[in-house]
């Protein structure tokens, strides 16, 4: 994956100008009307459809069910259960982790490791849906067209408990069991999904110091990018996609879409975005009414006083393996507009726990780089 034009220089760039912006089994990949189900309006996160997608309603019985029948006993409440009014509250299981993470040793980094504090995740393109277990949860069909990569056996029914239990994914290492996505992107001439070739996840340390820095907790969402922001993306524009490739290019492509708004990559470039999510948490709850307000971007060296507890901030660099065209292209979120200004992307944490507090200690606290392998001595 190219980190673009001129390595960090150029990564760093796009992913501060993207980060200014703000966000988001039941049908299946080779579904014809993936562009029609694409083009369906995308509704604020507090808000319920008035009309629920026919898979979310349930059939009710024509007669009561027999007296002689025990009702079944109710499951335990999960997290995701007890959430109150849209705030998920942590749970037991971040007080666990915090205390292995305390306990958990750095290992000596090779004396030739970078000085930049992260570690990532590879990823391939996984499956594509019509869901978001994060802004439509339970609900099939209800969003836009998402592109989905690492966890394989993501839909709108997805919980943290689920991502604990279904463990196969697209990611490297496989220790990362997380769910991520982004507004499918179709080319306007054909009208066909264009799918990423490339997915890059960062998990990095973007402050000048690591002092109080904690590990990713699992069950954390969060979403980076206005689903609904609809303006133009003109060469030099903030949050655009951008040409990229390993050596030297033009970022912002050596022609443009007929309408202005998609680069057209010259060489060996092909179209990226890169997408950067807050760095601080408020340490209390996995998710939010706005899936926002429960994380924040930190400064130079801190976390605001709200959201106190500095964790590594997510960077999407993403890839398609299209050069551009004349005829342009547009996203799921924003079929008309045809511009990128509502790319976005999701994110569902779900780590090997070991795995996450030894990387946070061994790249980020001691701000050594770190490959897809790590330092840690767990096997792959």
């Amino acid at each position: 994956m190219s980190r673009g034009r001129t390595g960090a220089g150029i990564a760093v760039a796009v992913i501060v100008a993207a980060g200014l912006a703000s966000c988001s089994g039941s049908a299946t990949s080779s579904a014809p009307s993936d562009a029609a189900v694409g083009a369906s309006a995308y509704a604020e996160p507090s808000v319920v459809p008035s009309v629920l997608p026919s898979a979310a309603v349930s059939t009710m019985p024509s007669t009561s069910p027999s007296p002689s029948v025990k009702p079944k006993p109710k499951p335990k409440p999960t997290p995701e259960a007890e959430a109150v009014n849209g705030w998920i509250p942590v749970g037991d299981a971040w007080r666990k982790q915090v205390a292995a993470f305390k306990a958990t040793k750095a290992d000596p980094p090779p004396a030739d490791a970078g000085n930049l504090p992260e570690f990532r995740a590879d990823c391939k393109y996984s499956h594509r849906l019509a869901d978001d277990p994060i802004v439509f949860p339970g609900l099939p069909g209800a969003s836009h067209m998402h592109s989905f990569v690492g966890n394989k056996a993501v839909d709108a029914d997805t919980r943290t408990a689920d991502l604990t239990k279904f463990t196969a994914t697209t990611c490297k290492p496989v220790k990362d069991r997380s769910a991520y996505w982004v507004p499918t992107l179709y080319d306007n001439a054909t009208k066909k999904p264009v799918e990423t070739t490339g997915f890059r996840v960062y998990y990095r340390s973007l402050q000048n110091n690591s002092a109080g820095q904690m590990p990713m907790p699992n069950g954390l969402r969060m979403i980076s990018g206005d689903a609904k922001k609809k303006e133009p993306t003109p060469r030099g524009a903030q949050g655009q996609f951008y040409c990229a490739f390993y050596g030297p290019g033009d970022i912002d492509g050596v022609a443009r879409s007929t309408n202005g708004n998609w680069p057209i990559c010259g060489g060996d470039a092909t179209l990226h975005f890169t997408l950067r999510f807050p760095d601080c948490w408020d340490g209390k709850h996995l998710d939010s009414p706005n899936h926002k307000d429960h994380v924040a971007y930190g400064s130079g060296n801190a976390c605001p006083a709200d959201h106190p507890v500095k964790i590594p901030s997510l960077t999407f660099e993403i890839q398609y393996g299209v050069k551009g065209s004349k005829a342009g292209y547009y996203l799921s979120s924003d079929p008309a507009g045809k511009s990128a200004s509502s790319m976005h992307g999701d994110a569902f944490v779900m780590w090997d726990v070991n795995a996450m507090n030894q990387r946070t200690k061994n790249c980020i606290v001691q701000r050594r780089t770190c490959n897809n392998d790590g330092y840690d001595p767990f096997s792959y």
